[in-house]
């Protein structure tokens, strides 16, 4: 589909409902939307291509909106491929196109592209340089990153549209009809919650620019009440309490650790601290924990012992955890076992790599079943984490 999102430009990216799984990891089950644009000048600048999945719909779009005009520039802020697949088709057909894009970027498209020589079509940029198209003068901001070290967003001085790469994207398609909030958390904290200090970077280069419109390589294009969507990412990339609450994070091989969960999330909404969450890392999806862990200012961990360890869903979800850089959360630990419990034991090893974590205290230790002997100590952590 090809839209007008000013008088000069275009959008030209495509909706992919077919796909399952973002990044052969992430359940997307309104699909996702691969943006492209395209500004009218007396130059003309294709803003992205698209992932390779949808090449034919993202050709139509580009040839609808060229109307069989030449491009002069391809900008290419993100060389990730469901963003850069067909930059080499795109040189391919208008073989006198300039790629602008960033020097590392130059380096990825060998990569990416090892049977093409690109480079003699190459326009290197480097944070702040301009390149005029007529009435439209892009200036490009360095985003190293947010979230590969090449990215760069770019700012039209004439429509005031910043083209963010993948700043202030969101999982699925244009064509879903979903809360932005929700899905742009889930993407944010999975895909880009390891960089909230560059977030922080651009957020800041940002605020010296006048945005009226954000373009994203992701998700809608944001026109109105930019404060809100500024002022989540700006939360996010600090690491803030987006939500007062607790999320109760549960790992349970035969069910009584599921028991245990489901009793403190009721002791914690009897104490009216806010939203209580409650998630089985065995069967609830991943990403949606990890964005709920990040959303809130506690959290709960209750998770059976396995192999003189914990079990494995548990220690998948603490180590996601540590690799988007958790950080500044209250952390009660519950563990249970039959004969010898350890999880409690590799819970607090594993959070070693969060930092400025607070574990509280009691640990609670679980014998095989939940029992009213138990009760008291649920209780004093519940206390101690309200």
């Amino acid at each position: 589909m090809v839209n007008n999102i000013t008088p000069t430009i275009k959008y030209i990216g495509v909706d992919d409902l077919d796909i399952d799984l973002f990044e052969s990891q992430y359940e997307v089950p309104n699909g996702m939307a691969y943006n492209s644009y395209l500004i009218e000048d007396e130059k003309i600048a294709i803003m992205d291509t698209a992932d390779a999945r949808k090449d034919k719909e993202w050709w139509a779009n580009l040839e609808e909106a060229l109307a069989g005009r030449k491009p002069a520039y391809l900008v290419a802020h993100h060389m990730e491929p469901d963003h850069a697949s067909l930059i080499a088709e795109v040189v391919e057909k208008y073989p006198e196109v300039k790629i602008v894009t960033s020097g590392k970027a130059i380096t990825m498209l060998g990569n990416f592209f090892p049977t093409k020589d690109l480079k003699a079509n190459c326009l290197e940029i480097k944070n702040g340089d301009t390149l005029e198209l007529g009435e439209h003068t892009l200036t490009f901001v360095a985003a190293p990153m947010v979230h590969w070290p090449e990215v760069m967003v770019s700012y039209d001085s004439k429509d005031k549209v910043l083209f963010s790469a993948d700043g202030f994207g969101k999982f699925g398609a244009l064509s879903a009809d979903e809360d932005w909030a929700c899905e742009a958390r889930r993407y944010y904290f999975n895909i880009c919650g390891k960089y909230g200090m560059q977030v922080q970077k651009l957020l800041k280069a940002a605020s010296a620019l006048d945005i009226q419109i954000i373009c994203p390589l992701h998700g809608p294009i944001l026109k109105e009440n930019l404060a809100y969507y500024i002022g989540l990412y700006d939360t996010w990339s600090k690491y803030g309490v987006e939500t007062e609450g607790v999320l109760i994070a549960y790992a349970s091989i035969h069910g009584g650790t599921k028991v245990v969960a489901e009793k403190v999330a009721e002791m914690f909404r009897e104490k009216n601290i806010g939203k209580v969450a409650i998630t089985d890392l065995c069967r609830d999806d991943m990403a949606e924990a990890i964005e709920d862990a990040f959303r809130m200012n506690r959290l709960v961990l209750a998770a059976a012992s396995y192999d003189a360890s914990v079990f494995p869903p548990m220690y998948d979800f603490i180590h996601h955890l540590e690799m988007k850089a958790y950080q500044k959360r209250k952390v009660g630990i519950i563990e249970n076992g039959s004969w010898a419990p350890t999880a409690a034991k590799t819970m607090k090893k594993l959070l070693e790599g969060c930092k400025d974590i607070e574990i509280v205290e009691p640990t609670v230790t679980i014998w095989s079943r939940m029992k009213e002997s138990d009760i008291p100590q649920l209780q004093a952590l519940v206390e101690a984490m309200v």
